[in-house]
């Protein structure tokens, strides 16, 4: 459990200390910002491994009954936050995490204007339903509360950083999914990196459900969902 703390206590540390402006504007002026972001993202892979190391080491301790529904709830979010996370990076928006961020938004943001967040938060939340221990609750439902609080924080950073051009962007391209959509303020589009970007996902998870979930994390995704 110590492990676990200390890794999940990194990778908050991670996704909070550079998020300083001062911390934040000095990397990004001696790395460049897309070689800053993709050395951020890198870097934040290498701890989320070690968290997920850290879980899978620490002991099992049951809190409920897992069912088949449950698995299934993560069969559906997991891929679909996958996708927005993939779809997210790969898209300019210069209200949320992305590589290009200083260009007019890509069509995934007529979904969202925090297109990785949700899709971390999806996946998250979708492992947090079938996984019924305390490590799990830990795990994903920490990384969920720090998802929530991480789109209130963008979204204060891309309001001062966009100043008069956030009222607009930000009635178009809604915090909530396809809210916008829905209230007629833009309309839903699809472009190249989120063709690509469904692509990839659904090779990963292809990948993942035939066996590669199970190699990695000792679990099957589609055996647990007969349950």
């Amino acid at each position: 459990m110590t492990n676990l703390l200390i890794a999940l206590t990194a990778f908050l540390a991670l996704h909070s200390i550079p998020a300083l402006p001062p911390v934040r504007a000095g990397a990004i002026s001696l790395l460049g910002r897309r070689t800053y972001l993709m050395i951020y993202s890198l870097v934040s892979i290498v701890v989320l491994g070690w968290v997920f190391q850290a879980a899978l080491a620490t002991d099992y301790i049951p809190l409920w009954q897992p069912a088949g529904w449950q698995a299934k709830v993560t069969i559906v979010t997991a891929p679909l936050g996958l996708f927005l996370v993939l779809a997210g990076l790969a898209s300019s928006n210069p209200m949320s995490v992305s590589i290009r961020p200083d260009v007019a938004p890509g069509a995934i943001t007529s979904v969202t204007r925090h297109p990785v967040m949700w899709g971390f938060l999806l996946w998250s939340v979708g492992h947090l339903v079938p996984n019924g221990d305390l490590r799990s609750l830990i795990l994903f439902g920490g990384l969920s509360l720090f998802t929530l609080a991480g789109l209130l924080m963008l979204d204060r950073r891309a309001h001062k950083r966009l100043g008069d051009d956030w009222a607009p962007m930000s009635r178009a391209h809604s915090m909530i999914p396809f809210a916008a959509i829905l209230k007629g303020h833009n309309r839903l589009r699809i472009d190249r990196p989120m063709i690509v970007s469904a692509a990839i996902a659904a090779v990963i998870t292809w990948w993942l459900l035939a066996g590669g979930h199970a190699a990695l994390f000792g679990a099957d995704p589609l055996l647990a969902a007969t349950f």
